[in-house]
């Protein structure tokens, strides 16, 4: 990566104009994908710079061949990625579930819209989130984002590819319609200031390399790329830690285990929040993406009212930040969850709190209001 790729400054430009400029800031040099509206100004965006930059854009036939070709070139070492919305994201399942299983980091950008099935092509939604975690069959651990502005769209494209090449997971950037196409200002840093975190990298004999022995206490095994000289064998397959199938069952609850702890165990660097006025709150809501504008606002509304609530953003929806629900719950009377679909992260929430959790809930088309999340402080607050 070169400086001269990076457009630094300042742009005014959509959140899926941000989310390519920051792939190709993260160091990413391949692109594989499929158009699928609200998220086709990605790939529209990086058919053109790929090739300014020396990277790779292929228009596959589908989008369960496009993640195909972004596995294959992240295990020959390219940092690669994908975007789609909801039937796309559908269509990726089964190979990201082959991901996690071959360990192999790449980046899949989901900008969601009214569901299920084809529903509203170009309106937002938000009703993907819980497909986000538990959408591919079998136990392995999920990382995944939710944008709230263009700006934060091109930080965390970042933050995601830094973030699967660490812990050798695919990430999920669960943007919305409402963030792909609003138009704000985005500031791109210079190259020194981008960070990039490198691949756990094999050392030592490549005759007695073991492609999936992590040796650390993160769990995460080194990752050696097809073609450098080291025995690889990736299979979705239970395997061993040579990576060749292994059928017994002892081996596939070590191996499914440290998937799914590799990741529990790295929650302190994995979660990301944002808090406001959480201090002194009885009253908190929590909301990610786009709602999470409108519900800044009412909250901002309501202690000008001099109701004593507080603001909880998402920043990370996977892992879940269960300590500090768990945390704010010592000193909250309520809770106030708003999201666009029709209850999905509210059950996260009412999970780890006794207290009573309200939702707000519209299945999507239009963006959340400010208006009837105010509503819900005011129910609760008065209830209290």
């Amino acid at each position: 990566m070169t400086s001269s790729h990076i457009l630094t400054g300042r742009y005014f430009m959509n959140g899926d104009h941000a989310c390519a400029e920051g792939a190709i800031a993260a160091g990413c040099r391949f692109f594989g994908g499929y158009p699928i509206t609200p998220s086709t100004e990605i790939a529209e965006r990086l058919s053109r710079r790929m090739p300014q930059i020396g990277g790779v854009y292929i228009q596959m036939e589908d989008e369960m061949g496009s993640l195909a070709t972004v596995l294959g070139a992240s295990a020959a070492g390219a940092r690669s990625m994908t975007a789609t919305s909801g039937p796309g994201f559908s269509l990726m399942m089964e190979n990201i579930g082959l991901a996690a299983m071959m360990e192999l980091p790449c980046l899949v950008v989901n900008v969601q819209r009214g569901s299920p099935s084809t529903g509203l092509p170009t309106l937002p939604g938000q009703a993907d989130v819980m497909q986000a975690r538990w959408g591919s069959h079998g136990d392995y651990g999920v990382v995944a984002y939710a944008p709230w502005s263009p700006q934060e769209f091109f930080d965390l494209t970042v933050h995601s590819f830094n973030v699967a090449d660490r812990y050798r997971v695919p990430v999920l950037l669960m943007a919305d319609e409402v963030v792909g196409h609003m138009v704000e200002r985005v500031e791109i840093p210079e190259a020194d200031q981008i960070p990039y975190w490198e691949r756990k990298r094999p050392s030592g004999s490549k005759k007695d390399f073991n492609p999936f022995k992590a040796i650390d206490d993160d769990l995460v095994p080194p990752l050696a790329h097809a073609g450098e000289g080291y025995r690889v064998h990736f299979t979705g397959l239970t395997h061993d830690e040579r990576g060749y199938p292994d059928m017994s069952a002892d081996t596939h609850q070590l191996l499914v285990t440290r998937l799914v702890q590799k990741i529990n165990r790295n929650t302190k660097d994995l979660i990301r929040t944002e808090a406001f006025h959480l201090e002194g709150a009885r009253v908190v809501v929590i909301a990610f993406g786009s709602t999470a504008r409108s519900a800044r606002r009412a909250v901002r509304v309501a202690r000008e009212r001099g109701m004593p609530v507080g603001f909880l953003r998402l920043i990370s929806i996977w892992p879940f930040p269960e300590q500090l629900i768990r945390d704010l719950a010592q000193d909250v009377d309520a809770f106030v969850v708003a999201e666009m679909n029709l209850g999905q992260m509210i059950h996260e929430v009412e999970r780890q709190v006794d207290q009573p959790v309200l939702g707000v809930h519209h299945a999507g088309g239009v963006m959340l209001a400010p208006q009837p999340i105010l509503e819900a402080i005011e129910k609760v607050t008065k209830n209290g």
